[in-house]
């Protein structure tokens, strides 16, 4: 048996890919090959070239869904192959692509072959490598990213600010820990990628992955093409960015340890809700370690504390300091019980009290 492929003349080809519509959806190809397929498109139009198959890594299952999809090549991509058929050249089998410096860039509906006549959209840089310019870093032709980014940077955000309260009343530091106040921005990608260390791989929609492995520049960079994603510098700093909702469900426990300072600014309004499902035990608890303070400043707005059905317990373990700029309205459904070592009431106008029956008792009664 001599007729088998590897012993009846192994026919090798090089050629650009001009249809990737299979109907079959195997991820093949069709492609006009050199010295097979002639140039012209009206003697051989894209509709009549076979379908290439295309070959997957080993690492790839390539059954039943397992696996790398093999999809990847575009209308324009040169590639290299084999005909499994040997010299009948119908059945090609494709092997790897063949990136280059592009002559000239495609043109749509042109009567020539080997390029991109069904989009006109690859290649999209003439004269240039198919190398990603990510990979390339010529200043000269920056990749539209780094100017997306550049654009996109959070820059001083403004975090919380308290001056402090009036020392004797509700005391906190006037210092109030500098290090939440302030502004911050965020820093600038870190990107400074040198051929050929930055490995780049980047799809005709837009989305983009990078392990850049550049010597004092390492970097992870992913990125959705609403410009969504992150990336994570060679000190370990990671910038997440999401340019529209994000959602986070954890379907069982979380947790979260910050080492250092937490800032947190929400241009619009924070809700938080607690213990959902309504069971017993599910707290919400504040801890704050010893020698910080606890501070809530609203500019111009309430303060409410309800507690529907329950208790508001307050206890201070030195004094408790109230400083009211108006009027102060206590409403008791019940009874009021006061207890304290003395007690001293100062009133710059009236002092009225109203009872059905008042009871006054102690050793030494003054009335000035």
């Amino acid at each position: 048996m001599t007729n088998f492929m590897g012993k009846d003349g192994f026919q090798w080809f090089v050629g650009v890919v001009e249809d990737r519509q299979d109907p079959k959806k195997l991820g093949r190809v069709r492609v006009r090959c050199l010295g097979y397929h002639t140039e012209n498109v009206n003697d051989l139009p894209s509709s009549d070239l076979p379908w290439a198959h295309p070959m997957t890594p080993i690492t790839s299952a390539s059954v039943s869904g397992v696996g790398q999809t093999p999809l990847g090549v575009v209308e324009g991509t040169w590639v290299v192959g084999f005909f499994q058929d040997g010299e009948d050249a119908q059945q090609p089998i494709i092997m790897g692509t063949l990136p280059g410096v592009p002559a000239a860039l495609s043109t749509k509906d042109a009567d020539k072959g080997f390029q991109d006549i069904l989009n006109g959209n690859y290649p999209k840089y003439e004269n240039e490598p198919d190398t990603s310019r990510l990979a390339v870093n010529d200043e000269n032709n920056p990749h539209p990213t780094l100017t997306l980014r550049k654009a996109d940077r959070d820059l001083v955000v403004g975090t919380a600010q308290i001056d402090g309260v009036t020392k004797g009343v509700a005391k906190t530091k006037s210092d109030l820990d500098t290090e939440l106040s302030g502004k911050w921005s965020e820093p600038v990608t870190d990107y400074k990628a040198e051929y050929p260390h930055n490995h780049v791989m980047e799809t005709e929609g837009g989305h983009l992955r990078e392990y850049d492995d550049t010597v004092g520049a390492k970097r992870i960079h992913e990125r959705h093409s609403s410009g969504t994603g992150y990336e994570i510098f060679d000190d370990g700093t990671k910038i997440t960015r999401v340019k529209k909702d994000n959602y986070n469900i954890v379907s069982a426990d979380e947790y979260c340890h910050i080492q250092g300072t937490a800032r947190e600014t929400i241009d619009g309004g924070l809700r938080v809700k607690v213990n959902n499902n309504a069971q017993a035990s599910n707290n919400y608890a504040i801890e704050v370690g010893s020698g910080a303070n606890v501070t809530i400043e609203v500019q111009n707005g309430d303060i409410n504390l309800i507690s529907q059905l329950g208790d508001v317990n307050l206890k201070a373990g030195k004094n408790m300091n109230i400083d009211v700029a108006q009027a102060l309205n206590i409403k008791v459904g019940g009874a009021i019980t006061e207890t304290s070592k003395s007690k001293t009431e100062s009133a710059e106008g009236t002092h009225q009290m109203n009872a059905t029956l008042q009871d006054i008792n102690g050793n030494k009664i003054e009335l000035n």
